[in-house]
């Protein structure tokens, strides 16, 4: 029983190897020879699918709509044009204030500083006042303005007996004119020493004012002389200032001047009126434009340079003095190119588009590649891919480039 027992034991575990290899062997033929019907729901399939879209994306499409269509989405075309070429030069920049509109403010007269209103960078009116000078200077000069005044007005009395006195032959002729004379001397005295009041800083209804020693004043005001913003500040409260001292700089930031270096060689691109634009790399900003104003006819015998001057509007505020900036000019350099406005190229992947009208096919359009150069205004220079009078759509083109999409991906 024993060695039957065994015998049957080693014949089921044979069976059970042979079954075991029978199957594995099956399996790999019937997956070997498995066409793609399990591939339909793998991902080597996505990926198929995924490579056939890439391919797609790269191939021109065309868009066809009803001239319904073409209405309602507002498309308009404009022709591809010949346009001089122009080459561009672009040299750094920095910021500096107009100097034709910086306005010096000195002191007046001499004294000490009692008060200063304005600080670095305020903007101020014309008339607003900036300091307040303690000064001796300006009381001597009313003082002595007070005194000419009492002569005057003695001597016109003293002139008004005389000619009485004549009247009645009391008084000579020759001394009527030798008071005549005095009375004119005096006038002219009081006439300066009130010139002198309004120099020193006094306004014309103060010096009106000055009747007696009561209305002396002893502090000026020094106000701004123009509308602008404060960029320099020299003295602060308790200092001793001189008359004719530079106290202040106000300067009017409405335009700035844009100064840059231009080598020997860009001489002849460059001239005096040529457009400029401006642009300002630490920011955003939509790029400036302005003129050549100035270029200095004195070159730099260390750097073999010239200053060249380009004046820009700065309403904003934006540009501060001090900035670094770009400055480009361009210059015609022979030749033309074909150009086409801005807003008609459009971006699709790493290829720059433009949908150009089918000729004889209304609502046709095709989709072109098309390779840029320069930018020229609000035009762009297309070095490939369109021609001279060609259509190309303008206005709807982001629209265009919708349709073109679902077109390629075959919505």
């Amino acid at each position: 029983m024993t060695r039957k027992h065994v015998a049957q034991g080693v014949g089921a575990l044979a069976l059970i190897v042979v079954g075991v290899v029978a199957g594995v062997t099956w399996t790999e033929r019937h997956g070997r020879g498995q066409p793609a019907g399990g591939g339909r729901t793998s991902g080597v399939s996505t990926g198929v699918v995924a490579d056939r879209g890439e391919a797609k994306s790269d191939e021109a499409v065309e868009v066809a709509l009803t001239l319904e269509a073409v209405e309602r989405a507002g498309i308009k075309t404009a022709a591809a044009r010949n346009a001089p070429a122009r080459a561009t030069l672009t040299v750094p920049g920095t910021i500096m204030s107009n100097a034709y509109r910086d306005t010096k403010v000195n002191a007046l007269v001499g004294g000490v500083v009692r008060q200063v209103t304005v600080e670095l960078g305020t903007a101020v009116t014309r008339g607003q006042p900036l300091t307040v000078i303690f000064s001796a200077e300006l009381a001597d000069a009313q003082m002595k303005y007070l005194a000419m005044q009492a002569m005057l007005n003695a001597d016109h009395l003293k002139l008004e007996r005389t000619q009485k006195l004549v009247t009645l032959g009391a008084a000579s002729r020759q001394e009527l004119e030798e008071i005549t004379a005095i009375h004119a001397g005096h006038e002219t005295e009081v006439a300066a020493a009130r010139q002198r009041l309004l120099l020193l800083g006094l306004g014309p209804d103060d010096v009106s004012r000055l009747t007696d020693a009561s209305h002396v004043v002893s502090e000026v005001t020094v106000r701004a002389p123009a509308d602008g913003a404060v960029i320099a500040r020299g003295v602060n409260p308790g200092q001793v200032v001189g008359a004719g001292q530079e106290l202040f700089t106000v300067t009017d930031l409405s335009t700035v001047w844009v100064i840059g270096d231009l080598y020997e060689k860009d001489f002849t691109s460059v001239r005096v009126g040529n457009e400029a634009t401006v642009t300002v790399p630490a920011t955003s900003a939509t790029p400036l434009r302005g003129r050549v104003a100035y270029i200095d006819p004195r070159v730099d015998p260390a750097t073999r340079t010239a200053k060249v001057r380009v004046e820009v509007s700065n309403k904003g505020g934006d540009l501060r003095l001090g900035m670094y900036v770009t400055l480009s000019f361009e210059s015609r350099s022979g030749g033309h190119v074909t150009v086409v406005p801005r807003d008609a190229v459009q971006a699709v992947g790493n290829h720059n588009v433009v949908y150009v009208l089918v000729e004889g096919g209304e609502g046709r359009f095709t989709e072109r590649v098309v390779k840029l150069g320069a930018a020229l205004g609000e035009s762009l220079e297309v070095l490939e891919g369109v021609k001279p009078g060609e259509l190309v759509v303008t206005t709807g083109s982001f629209f265009l480039r919708a349709e073109a999409g679902r077109t390629r991906s075959g919505g």
